[in-house]
């Protein structure tokens, strides 16, 4: 539109001091379009210090304010609030988002009305810009509805002045099998989310008064005719677009119901292989190994009582005959890592020594971190070896008369077959020691050795000695079971 030529200028200086204070921003416009005056609310709503940065005129506004609707297509310049209300249009409520060309971090959402403000004769006197900064407003809702729908818990957004539900989430249409064309915009009576709550009434209430309604179980009936599904279900009120709301939120029960099910099931299963387990087992809590429970064989076996001794740090107890065994236990259990076959001693109730493999693991019992300890008595075994060694040591203080298959056979006797033993020790020896050990272990005594070897039965008594001291034995016949345990005489 052309400037309008020899237009007077109107002294509007009452004007401007009526309006500099509005929380709404104005912008003054002549008829020639030339932007005369804005109060410092519309200044600071276009990031601006001064009415004219604007323009001088409407051309240079719209060079440097870039407008575009919500559906971000940009407007053209005979579409820009001020050229509209130029070309004498009266408007309200138009809604544009507003960045700069000189900056392209500026960003704000304006809702425009245009007035045409007249002087007594009826002409057009001055057009005037009403700007009102939605941008928090918007950025509010857009956030709201990104969270609203990509939140997983199912939820309903229901109008309280239609009751009708006017936004669904996708986790509630996948948790009831819902299309999303069944829910928005049908009545709360049609889909009834608080049908067979507990308390309807004070919730129905609630819903009215527009307060929370707190978590109650609920019955959803689903679209396949017959079924439904029980559900947690919660109201809290919200406004959107200045309407009273109820945002409905809901917890699948069945999935919980099922999980409550195995979990009890699943407890009640290990307390019975705990209690009816054979073998001494006992559970701790984590970190300081507090006693909660042991098995009827634990107390059979050493003699203390869940009664007696439930809730006492393991260390109270005096269960260990050699305190260290506590203190590494406590320390790998604390670093995760799990205990196979230990050998410890422990003490009774009456004081006498248990000797066992022990062995625990730590594990997560109803939301509390324990250790589950079993331990397998070898008292006998272990006294049953001792002997053994014993006799062996006996018989081999002359083995001279032994015939070979005898010597390997006693050697044989406490081979553990365990394979990290196969090759332990033997890279310390040098050849000599082990032609010396084979031999041993063949049954020759140090004369035989001294001949087989052609060395002096000195030299030879000063390798055994020396590999006694490297292999931990201080007789014949540990060497011999050393020896056989690692399989020395293939050397």
């Amino acid at each position: 539109m052309d400037a309008v030529p020899n237009t007077p200028r109107v002294d509007r200086h009452q004007l401007e001091q009526l309006i500099a204070g509005l929380a709404e921003g104005v912008v003054l416009i002549d008829p020639d379009r030339s932007i005369v005056w804005a109060n410092d609310m519309a200044l600071e709503m276009h990031g601006i210090d001064a009415a004219s940065d604007l323009g001088s005129e409407v051309d240079q506004y719209v060079d440097r304010f870039i407008l575009t609707y919500r559906n971000h297509h940009r407007l053209k310049p005979d579409q820009y609030p001020a050229e509209r209300v130029l070309d004498g249009q009266e408007f309200r409520d138009v809604v544009v988002e507003v960045t700069r060309a000189d900056d392209e971090d500026f960003f704000r959402i304006h809702q425009v009305r245009g007035l045409i403000l007249t002087n007594s004769s009826g002409s057009r006197e001055s057009l005037v810009l009403v700007i009102q900064d939605l941008t928090r407003q918007f950025s509010a809702q857009e956030r709201f509805e990104r969270a609203f729908n990509a939140n997983p818990a199912p939820a309903l957004i229901c109008q309280l002045s239609s009751l009708q539900y006017i936004k669904v989430n996708q986790g509630f249409l996948e948790m009831t099998g819902y299309d999303r064309e069944a829910v928005i915009d049908h009545s709360i009576y049609e889909l009834d989310v608080l049908e067979n709550a507990e308390d309807r009434e004070g919730a129905i209430r609630c819903l009215q008064e527009w307060s929370t309604i707190s978590q109650r179980e609920a019955v959803l009936r689903l679209p396949l005719k017959g079924t439904e599904k029980f559900v947690i279900v919660a109201g809290q009120p919200i406004e959107i677009e200045e309407e009273h709301c109820m945002l409905f939120t809901f917890i699948d029960l069945d999935a919980r119901k099922k999980a409550e099910t195995s979990l009890a099931q699943s407890e009640e299963r290990f307390s019975k292989a705990f209690c009816l387990a054979p073998v001494p087992m006992m559970l701790c809590a984590l970190p300081e190994l507090r006693v909660l429970e042991v098995n009827a064989a634990f107390t059979a076996a050493l003699g203390y009582a869940a009664n007696d001794i439930a809730g006492m740090p393991l260390s109270e107890v005096h269960l260990w005959k050699d305190g260290k065994h506590h203190r590494e236990l406590q320390h790998k259990l604390g670093a995760g890592e799990v205990i196979r076959s230990q050998e410890v001693s422990l003490q009774t109730s009456s004081g006498t020594v248990m000797d066992c493999l022990f062995s625990a693991e730590a594990a997560l019992i109803q939301d509390q971190a324990c250790a589950l300890c079993v331990m397998q008595d070898i008292t006998d075994r272990k006294r049953s070896e001792m002997d053994l060694v014993a006799a062996i040591d006996a018989v081999m203080k002359d083995a001279s008369w032994f015939t070979q298959t005898v010597m390997e056979k006693l050697a044989q006797v406490r081979q553990t077959g365990n394979e990290p033993h196969a090759t332990q020790g033997l890279v310390d020896l040098t050849p000599r020691e082990r032609e010396v050990l084979t031999l041993i272990c063949k049954g020759h005594n140090d004369e035989s050795i001294a001949a087989t070897l052609k060395l002096s039965r000195n030299t030879v008594r000063n390798h055994v000695a020396t590999l006694y001291g490297k292999i931990g034995v201080n007789r014949r016949s540990a060497a011999v079971v050393w020896g056989r345990e690692r399989g020395i005489v293939s050397y």
